[in-house]
């Protein structure tokens, strides 16, 4: 494993560790010479300067438009305002409905299989030889990720706003076979938009939909990617709408999508710092997970949101490496822009044209991030790193041979940074990564790649 873990501590996501108990009269901490000129060090320092912004009640948002400061919004045609507005009024209603809250509860326990569990990763931490490794199991949720968290919930709205039609875009699949079987459950016509080379790379994921009696149609324009995939969705919703719900798959798109994905996904954060309360006996050191759109993230996230002693940290795509069109990381050579719906941070040239987006993971090569992510890194409060796909694929088999768990080619973007954050920190202290996905699907597309097979 010794080249494992020379990879691993070549990863880009440079940190330094505050003091627990920062006061805000206290000096800002020196930054080490190699980490000034690094935009994380560099929102390091605003927080502690301004951590008055972050007085803000993360529940208070978005605004009533949909803007998480200058992000987010509905950046949409004239023919989708209204199906917007109505779905964000139907939404705010059944939120403040305890009998919606009751019954979307009920089919997290006897359907998803919730609450997941917070593993003590052992050996893991043996092997990385630094902190205390936790990983919370969304993996073992029923079809396989967090996803179905969000599919739940966008389907119990449909059913209560009358909808009979769902259709969904999915790039890793996961998101896919959550809405089929969603739909399979609750008997709703169900069509799923996913691009050819996301087919090709997913195969297994979607025989999986069509046996749930999804209908899969495949997207030949452009990258054939997830990108694509949601313009379909959305031809298809403009002329629906009536009929049909689309439930967005990530928190991303016009509002109140990225509203509705995040609340769906909370119950992950929810459960992680009461169980590592319950375990450890007090709050992790930090808390890292991979960010496509970042669904996941936010979710783990949004909890420990005000616990200002918790690093948050979001691994993008590093793809090949930080050059144009050879990566999925927004934050590293992406622009201020609007793509499907919202206003965020994406991978786009001087005329807006977007850039073509690479990673082995089939999702996480989208070229926007989510807009309460981009909202909370200028925040300072949660910090943004990329792991390449050697790395990922490094920490793929290294989960599968140290603790015998295959993660999502997603998650293992996450967990490349968790192992190599463990190595710098001390044995006291305590990282969580997030496991939103099991890796069935990603097994033959990784031996392709490493020639295992």
């Amino acid at each position: 494993m010794g080249g494992l873990v020379q990879a691993l501590k070549q990863i880009v996501l440079p940190l330094i560790i505050l003091p627990k108990k920062l006061s805000l009269s206290d000096p800002v901490p020196a930054l080490p010479p190699r980490l000034t000129k690094c935009r994380s060090a560099r929102r390091i320092k605003a927080m502690l300067t301004a951590i008055p912004s972050l007085d803000v009640d993360p529940l208070s948002l978005p605004d009533e438009r949909g803007h998480f400061g200058p992000y987010g919004g509905m950046y949409v045609p004239e023919t989708l305002m209204t199906p917007l507005f109505e779905l964000t009024e139907a939404y705010k209603e059944a939120r403040k409905d305890p009998e919606f809250q009751k019954e979307l509860d009920f089919h997290l326990r006897e359907f998803a299989g919730r609450p997941t569990n917070l593993y003590f990763a052992e050996r893991l931490t043996e092997h990385c030889g630094g902190a205390q490794i936790y990983l919370k199991r969304e993996d073992l949720l029923h079809t396989g990720a967090h996803k179905i968290n969000n599919a739940l919930g966008q389907a119990l709205l449909a059913k209560r706003m009358g909808k009979k039609r769902i259709i969904a875009e999915t790039g890793a699949g996961q998101h896919g076979i959550a809405a089929a079987a969603m739909c399979a459950k609750m008997g709703f016509e169900c069509v799923i938009y996913m691009g050819e080379e996301d087919m090709r790379r997913q195969s297994l994921n979607v025989y999986r939909m069509r046996l749930c009696g999804a209908e899969v149609r495949g997207v030949s324009a452009g990258q054939k990617t997830l990108k694509e995939a949601v313009n379909e969705a959305m031809r298809d919703w403009v002329t629906n709408v009536r009929t049909t719900h689309y439930i967005i798959g990530s928190a991303l798109g016009a509002h109140p999508f990225p509203m509705m994905v995040r609340d769906f996904h909370r119950v992950i954060g929810e459960e992680c710092r009461r169980q590592i309360l319950e375990k450890a006996g007090r709050l992790p050191d930090e808390v890292a997970a991979c960010v496509g759109g970042g669904s996941n993230a936010i979710g783990i996230f949004f909890a420990f949101l005000q616990d200002l002693e918790v690093a948050l940290t979001g691994v993008e795509a590093g793809g090949h490496g930080i050059e144009r069109g050879q990566h999925a990381a927004r934050f590293e050579g992406g622009r201020l822009g609007v793509l499907q719906g919202a206003k965020t941070w994406i991978l786009q040239d001087s005329d807006g044209q977007i850039d073509l987006t690479h990673s082995v993971s089939a999702g996480l090569d989208y070229a926007a991030v989510g807009p309460e992510h981009a909202y909370y890194r200028d925040a300072g409060r949660i910090d943004f790193g990329y792991a390449t796909d050697t790395q990922a694929l490094d920490a793929f088999k290294a989960l599968c041979r140290i603790e015998g768990i295959v993660p999502a080619l997603e998650s293992a973007h996450g967990i490349a940074y968790t192992m190599q954050r463990a190595m710098q920190m001390r044995p006291e202290q305590i990282i969580i990564g997030n496991l939103s996905g099991r890796g069935d699907k990603d097994v033959q597309e990784a031996a392709r790649v490493l020639k295992d097979g």
